[in-house]
């Protein structure tokens, strides 16, 4: 049974039997027993102990909020939230291989130079392997402070006496805390290690970024919770194929979510992409059946990619229906209306969709690009290579305006666009020497350039 505790009511002191007079103010008569903080059996609840009380503040509290820290790599910043914050706390997944320890090397690097002190531990690869990559990458002269370490409560000992500005762990799933009986890797040690961490930047004010590995399916490996401990959750995507890199921002407490980072992949690294719309389209040639150009929004940024589509006869009898960067399901949607609202059939021919370059797209907006993608290649029938497709697409067959849809066709203006489909009801602006094309419905769409429906 938990022992009784008792505190004064004037000064809040706590004492272990009850007295007259108050040690700590001198009151008389204003000790009594605490109740307990919680009801329960003793070794599972809070009980009677009481901690310390909490500073509180009103939602009007004028403080300045801390500065954010740049390193020079604007992708890289934009995809942060405009810099880095403070006792953040960040986790990075990607795909083994994909570039993840370069761009955090690079990362520290910048923001080395820019005299924030950062720490790179990594528990993957030795010091001398890490120093190498960074000659490689032209980094060597660098102010980066470099450990190869595993032990939990070495490293944090080692942050508390250097107190960095930033620390790089490489990865959290190799850590291990000496106080959870179980491997490294596993759930209880993952976790963990994530929580040590992010506490402890926000203690110490110390921003503290972690590589998290992926799982089969492409989710940050261990426990979601892990993700829920931190500000931050970027992940690195690509295609080996293509040397495009998009850093992907799903979770941000101090940006905008889904706000992305282009790079490409060099012999020298990873350099950033100003403008990556032109780099979407930079291999795209002359106008060919089943290909158009969407205008897409990834987080902040207007973004045109390039839709390819292949409509063949199938020589199975369930037909194929393959697609590389866009939902599956929406694509199955998508076939779905064309044939019950436009009675254009898809049975018994392969569908192929592919998103140019690597990019994956989430938006609905991308409905419209996708059934005119598929309506060129069935029909044969190319799309004028100056045009720009956006809209999504109901059950009912209606056409909906999407979002931003002055930023999108300031965008295709920009790269030379001159016409633009989009359906009517969004707010385009005044676009001078943009023809615009604003069909209500996909069977008036249809009709219009593919004559049918």
């Amino acid at each position: 049974m938990a022992k009784p505790s008792f505190s004064c009511s004037a000064c809040g002191a706590s004492f272990t039997k009850w007295s007259g007079r108050c040690e700590g103010c001198g009151e008389w008569n204003t000790i009594s027993q605490d109740a307990g903080l919680s009801v329960g059996p003793a070794k599972t609840s809070l009980g009677a102990r009481r901690g310390r009380a909490v500073t509180l503040t009103d939602l009007a509290s004028d403080e300045t909020p801390p500065p954010r820290a740049c390193s020079g790599i604007d992708e890289l910043d934009r995809v942060l939230g405009g810099g880095l914050v403070p006792a953040s706390a960040i986790l990075v997944g990607g795909d083994p291989g994909i570039g993840k320890s370069t761009l955090l090397l690079q990362a520290v690097a910048a923001f080395a130079r820019k005299g924030l002190k950062t720490l790179y531990v990594s528990g993957e690869e030795a010091s001398a392997q890490v120093r190498m990559r960074a000659r490689r990458l032209g980094l060597a002269d660098a102010p980066v402070q470099l450990a190869a370490e595993t032990n939990l409560r070495d490293i944090l000992t080692t942050l508390e006496a250097e107190k960095p500005g930033l620390v790089i762990i490489d990865s959290i799933q190799t850590m291990w805390a000496d106080n959870v009986d179980s491997a490294p890797g596993s759930v209880s040690q993952v976790r963990a290690s994530a929580h040590e961490l992010t506490t402890f930047a926000k203690r110490t004010g110390i921003s503290v970024i972690m590589v998290g590995h992926v799982t089969k399916e492409g989710q940050i490996a261990g426990p979601r919770v892990v993700e829920h401990m931190v500000d931050t959750v970027l992940y690195f995507e690509g295609e080996r194929g293509h040397q495009f890199r998009i850093l992907r921002s799903v979770k941000n407490r101090f940006g905008a979510a889904d706000e992305i980072g282009v790079f490409e992949m060099t012999g020298a690294g990873l350099s950033e992409v100003t403008n990556p719309s032109a780099l979407f389209l930079s291999e795209r040639g002359a106008p060919s059946p089943g290909s158009v150009v969407f205008a897409g929004i990834e987080g902040t940024r207007p973004v045109l990619v390039e839709l390819q589509a292949l409509v063949a006869p199938s020589p199975h009898s369930q037909p194929r229906r393959t697609v590389v960067g866009w939902d599956g399901g929406r694509l199955a949607m998508i076939l779905a209306v064309l044939e019950a609202r436009c009675g254009i059939p898809f049975a018994g021919l392969d569908v192929y969709l592919n998103v140019a370059g690597g990019l994956k797209i989430s938006e609905p907006a991308a409905d419209l690009a996708v059934a005119a993608a598929l309506l060129s290649a069935r029909e044969d029938r190319a799309l004028p290579a100056d045009t720009v497709i956006f809209g999504e697409i109901s059950l009912s067959g209606a056409l909906r305006p999407a979002s931003q849809t002055e930023n999108r066709l300031k965008e295709a203006q920009k790269l030379g666009f001159t016409s633009a489909i989009a359906p009517a009801g969004g707010k385009t602006g005044t676009l001078e020497g943009l023809a615009m094309t604003r069909p209500t419905d996909l069977v008036g769409f249809v009709g219009e350039f593919f004559g049918a429906g």
